[in-house]
């Protein structure tokens, strides 16, 4: 569904992504791992065009590279930024319903069923989405996108700051995506979703993969857990 090649990218005249290779099947789970700085947020930020890539990336078997990000989203290429933006001044149920693509033709995603997924989102409805908790905010903003029937959604950092109980049930939310068939490319700093919910993993160090495998490869590599993922 998605595959990328030899993906480079620059902030001025700092090379931070130095031939990136992955590749997404349609309703696979895939990781992206490393520590801070290591260019996984620009990967997402360049293959949704949010950032000039240098490279191919094929969506569906068409090269996207270098499309607007409007474009992009159309084909069914959905993107939940770390900075999860909502409209603080709309409801919960407003923000949801801003997601949807083509109110003629909506998709498998329904604001009563994201609602439904969430008690804390349903019981908040009907209120400002600025007085939302930063985990309340996460959930609202993945749900939002989901709105746009996505074939194929990329997460960055969707637990970054949030409490143990929250984290659980964002984990949870990806898991129940991926279950209705929604591809997923997630950038996590932890470990203990990665390996819950993925079907494999990419491990990434100074701007390109290190490592690409199983759950299984990369708990019985210690040396690249070592080198690359521990504190």
């Amino acid at each position: 569904m998605l595959e990328v090649r030899d993906l480079h990218a620059y902030y001025g005249k700092s090379h931070i992504l130095q031939g990136v290779d992955m590749t997404i099947a349609a309703g696979e789970v895939v990781s992206l791992l490393g520590r801070n700085g290591v260019g996984r947020s620009t990967t997402v930020k360049a293959i949704m065009g949010e950032v000039p890539p240098h490279g191919t990336i094929t969506f569906k078997g068409q090269n996207i590279a270098g499309m607007p990000s409007y474009k992009i989203a159309h084909l069914g290429l959905g993107y939940v930024p770390e900075h999860r933006d909502i409209f603080p001044g709309l409801t919960v149920r407003q923000n949801l319903l801003l997601g949807i693509k083509n109110p003629k033709h909506p998709g498998k995603w329904k604001p009563d069923d994201m609602l439904a997924m969430f008690p804390n989102l349903q019981a908040r409805a009907d209120t400002s989405a600025g007085v939302l908790s930063g985990g309340e905010k996460q959930m609202l903003t993945i749900c939002r996108t989901l709105m746009g029937d996505p074939e194929l959604i990329m997460i960055d950092e969707p637990t970054e700051g949030l409490a143990p109980l929250i984290v659980q049930q964002v984990g949870d939310l990806i898991a129940e995506i991926a279950k209705r068939g929604v591809a997923i490319l997630l950038v996590e700093q932890k470990l203990s979703i990665a390996m819950r919910i993925s079907h494999r993993l990419y491990v990434m160090g100074h701007g390109r993969i290190v490592f690409e495998g199983t759950p299984a490869d990369l708990k019985a590599n210690q040396t690249v857990r070592k080198e690359w993922l521990e504190v």
